[in-house]
C-alpha cells in the first residue's frame, strides 16, 4: 500500500475541490482525507492503493487540477508554483521507498505527457541533488522558477522547459511519513511568528526534522507556524506544540488553536488529547492507522 499526499492550490472553490476528490478516487483507491483551508487557498488529499492505483489516482488529479486551477488568478498566503504543487508518494503497508521512487517517475513522466504540464522530481526520487528540498524549488516564487527554468541544473526532469501558462509546474516525489501541523497564535505580529518559526526549524538549530514558516492570516485574526515534522521518532507533536508555545509566551504571545493537516500516524501524536493540544476538532479522524483500517477493511 502507498499513500499519496497530493497538495492542490485551491481551498474557496468548494466545486473544484470536489471535482479534485472526484478525480483522484481512480479504481482502487481509497480518499482518507481532504484538508482545505481558505486563508491558505490549497487542500490537501489524501488517498492509498497499489502501485498502479495511486498512480492512476494522481495522474487524473493532476489533469483535473490542470483544466480547474489558473495559477494566474489564485491568490493565498502559501508558497505555490503548481495547480497540483506536490505530489509526494508516501510507503505504507508492504511497500518500500524504492518502490515510491519507481512510482513517482512513472506518474512524473505521464502529468507531462498528458498535460504539457513540466515536473520536478524531489525528495527521495530527486535526479538533481541540489534542488532535492522543495524549498529550493520555490524559492522565489513562480517568478523566480521562471528565471531559473531551462539553465544550467534546472531542465525539468519531464515536460517542457518552460512554465505551463496557467498551472506552472508539478512537483511530484517519494519521502517517508511525516505530520503537517500548524499552531496558531493570538494577534496579527506576524514578525513575532517570524521569529518563533525561525528557533523552532531543526535547521536553526531548533527540533530535530522540524520546518517552519509564518504566515498571517487575516481572516482568522491570528498569525500561524506551519510545521512539517519529518522526522516524528525525535519531534511528536506535543513536542512541536509544547516548543512553539514556550517560544510564543517567551515573546508575550499565546497559542489560541491548533491543527493537523491531514493524517498522523498514531506514535506522533504519543497520546496526547484533543484539548492538550487546543486542536480545532477532535484527533480521531486525523489517526492514520484507523483512516486506513476503515478505509481498506
Amino acid at each position: 500500500m502507498i499513500e499519496c499526499v497530493a497538495n492542490a492550490s485551491e481551498g474557496r472553490d468548494a466545486a473544484v475541490i470536489a471535482r479534485l476528490a472526484e478525480a483522484a478516487q481512480a479504481p482502487g483507491t481509497r480518499l482518507l482525507d481532504i484538508h482545505s483551508d481558505p486563508d491558505h487557498n490549497r487542500s490537501v488529499l489524501t488517498f492509498v492503493g497499489s502501485e498502479d492505483a495511486v498512480g492512476s489516482g494522481a495522474l487524473r488529479l493532476a489533469i483535473e487540477a490542470a483544466r480547474s486551477i489558473d495559477l494566474r488568478r489564485h491568490r493565498g498566503v502559501h508558497p505555490r508554483t503548481g495547480a497540483l504543487d506536490v505530489v509526494p508518494f508516501v510507503p505504507l503497508e508492504g511497500a518500500t521507498l524504492e518502490d515510491c521512487v519507481a512510482v513517482a517517475r512513472r506518474v512524473g513522466a505521464a502529468i507531462a505527457r498528458e498535460t504539457g504540464i513540466p515536473v520536478f522530481l524531489y525528495g527521495r526520487a530527486a535526479s538533481v541533488e541540489a534542488r532535492a528540498a522543495l524549498s529550493v524549488l520555490r524559492r522565489g516564487g513562480l517568478d523566480g522558477l521562471a528565471a531559473r527554468i531551462g539553465g544550467p541544473g534546472w531542465l525539468p526532469d519531464y515536460g517542457p522547459a518552460r512554465l505551463h501558462p496557467s498551472a506552472g509546474v508539478a512537483a511530484v516525489g517519494a519521502r517517508p511519513l511525516l505530520v503537517a501541523y500548524n499552531v496558531c497564535i493570538a494577534g496579527l505580529d506576524l514578525e513575532g511568528a517570524r521569529a518563533i518559526a525561525r528557533d523552532v526549524r531543526g535547521a536553526h538549530g531548533g527540533l530535530p526534522g522540524v520546518q517552519a514558516l509564518a504566515f498571517r492570516l487575516d481572516e482568522a485574526g491570528c498569525v500561524q507556524i506551519s510545521m512539517n515534522l519529518t522526522d516524528v521518532a525525535a519531534t511528536s507533536v506535543p513536542a512541536a506544540f509544547e516548543r512553539v508555545a514556550r517560544l510564543a509566551e517567551s515573546h508575550g504571545l499565546r497559542v489560541a488553536s491548533s491543527e493537523i493537516v491531514g493524517l498522523a500516524p498514531r506514535r506522533a501524536l504519543c497520546g496526547a488529547t484533543a484539548s492538550e493540544l487546543l486542536l480545532t476538532d477532535t484527533i480521531e479522524p486525523h489517526v492514520l492507522e484507523d483512516r486506513v483500517e476503515t478505509a481498506c477493511p
